[in-house]
């Protein structure tokens, strides 16, 4: 039986759906499960949620509890990571409240942005000290990375470390659902096609039984119903994509709340008029934290002294899927992120991207895509340009890349001049502190020239 390691096994929620996908699979139910987590209250209530799925599945994993990174990483066949660097405070606050004194506004502040840029500088370097660490004590590890940024985070792992990673979201097969909701087609009827970078894919192909839905997707738009999708109690728009769909002819994955910092077109602080044409909802991500944090001791009362049986129910994360693949040689298709070596030919080669691969004994092996349409590769490359200086600005300890990513970020190159842009990076940079890197938080620029 594997051993599965949760890294920042704390996200109880997500650990806990990723548990019951794992342990529902017979040939897994007697795996040893690994709980890691640097805060102990959070990890002990996951530990009585890891008892309390398999009591309800009838499994029975050795389930582990510690604090110590060395035993949870010693001989892992499977590593899933979940963590948060800084955490809501100081990270997230930060993220947005100090842009907001530039007058630059954010929704979600994970994946690109100023926000994406430094929750990637504090993320990386944690990611590739653990991966030393996978090096030393389970060098045959598979990395199951669900940690944001994605791109920026799979690419440096990637590219710096001899542990095998990839990249997972749910954003693919979540809005492949989310459609097929939209047009009244069952999923499970639904053939598609799907590639680009991590949060903006596109599906190259959306098809029942040879038919292209496309035009079916078109009518929908069309009829003025373009959904609001639900999170928690909020009701949000799907405006933003549904819009991107009508000027680019195919429609992307992740939802409209994170691609609208994406790109320099809806977020506008001298246009309310967008903010509530598209029903964009800034600050969002912040909300979603204040909502958690408020409802965590509730939960974790539920969790924890429920005599009620937990109801496990299998979520569509791939995580559990490609375990049971690797150890069953069961074939499979998962959305994944990897590098770029001869996948899709008109984005760099070694950036980081994410395609359809095959899952089975062999490992992970990903689908050559060749061409994306022209226009749909330009708009990745905009991303792209990001992703590869923050990347590069925590390889090689250049401050300056992180002046030139932000520079090059497509939503505050839209809202700020140059000199605020610098000033910003700066501010941040100081506000963050120890999170950052020692040679990208050393004070003092330098301006070529």
């Amino acid at each position: 039986m594997p051993k599965i390691t949760f890294i920042g096994a704390g996200s109880t929620v997500f650990a806990q759906n990723l548990m019951g996908d794992i342990l529902s699979f017979p040939e897994l139910a007697e795996s040893t499960l690994v709980l890691y987590d640097i805060n102990p209250e959070r990890l002990k209530t996951s530990e009585i949620v890891a008892h309390k799925v398999a009591q309800s599945l009838g499994a029975r994993p050795q389930i582990i509890a510690t604090i110590d990174r060395e035993r949870a990483f010693e001989g892992a066949d499977y590593a899933i990571n979940m963590i948060q660097v800084a955490g809501y405070k100081p990270g997230t606050v930060i993220d947005f409240e100090i842009p907001k004194k530039y007058g630059l506004r954010q929704t979600i502040a994970d994946t690109l942005g100023i926000g994406g840029i430094m929750r990637g500088l504090r993320t990386i370097p944690v990611l590739l000290e653990m991966s030393r660490d996978m090096e030393r004590l389970c060098p045959g590890v598979l990395h199951l990375n669900y940690v944001n940024p994605m791109a920026m985070n799979t690419w440096a792992l990637l590219k710096a470390t001899r542990i095998k990673t990839v990249g997972l979201c749910h954003s693919v097969q979540g809005t492949a659902e989310q459609l097929a909701q939209d047009i009244g087609v069952p999923v499970e009827e639904i053939n598609y096609l799907c590639a680009g970078i991590n949060h903006m894919a596109f599906y190259l192909k959306f098809e029942r039984n040879g038919e292209d839905l496309y035009p079916r997707i078109r009518a929908f738009l069309e009829s003025g119903k373009t959904a609001y999708r639900g999170h928690g109690a909020v009701k949000l728009s799907d405006s933003v994509r549904y819009e991107v769909f009508r000027r680019l002819g195919y429609f992307v994955t992740e939802s409209s709340e994170h691609f609208s910092e994406y790109v320099p077109w809806f977020i506008k602080r001298d246009r309310p008029d967008l903010i509530a044409k598209f029903g964009i909802p800034l600050d969002e991500y912040v909300r979603r934290c204040e909502e958690q944090i408020a409802g965590w001791e509730e939960l974790r009362a539920k969790l924890e002294h429920s005599t009620e049986p937990l109801p496990v129910r299998r979520s569509h994360e791939y995580g559990s899927l490609i375990i049971h693949s690797q150890e069953t040689g069961t074939p499979r298709v998962v959305y994944g992120n990897v590098l770029n070596h001869h996948l899709i030919d008109n984005l760099p080669q070694g950036c980081c991207v994410e395609v359809p691969c095959l899952v089975d004994k062999n490992g992970i092996q990903p689908t050559r895509i060749g061409l994306l349409p022209p226009h749909l590769a330009a708009l990745m490359q905009t991303n792209i340009n990001v992703q590869s200086l923050v990347v590069e600005a925590v390889l090689t300890g250049q401050r300056e890349h992180v002046y030139h990513a932000a520079m090059l970020d497509p939503h505050t190159a839209a809202e700020l001049d140059l000199e605020q842009i610098w000033n910003l990076v700066d501010e941040l940079l100081e506000a963050h502190g120890e999170w950052i890197p020692e040679p990208l938080r050393s004070k003092g620029r330098v301006l070529p020239g």
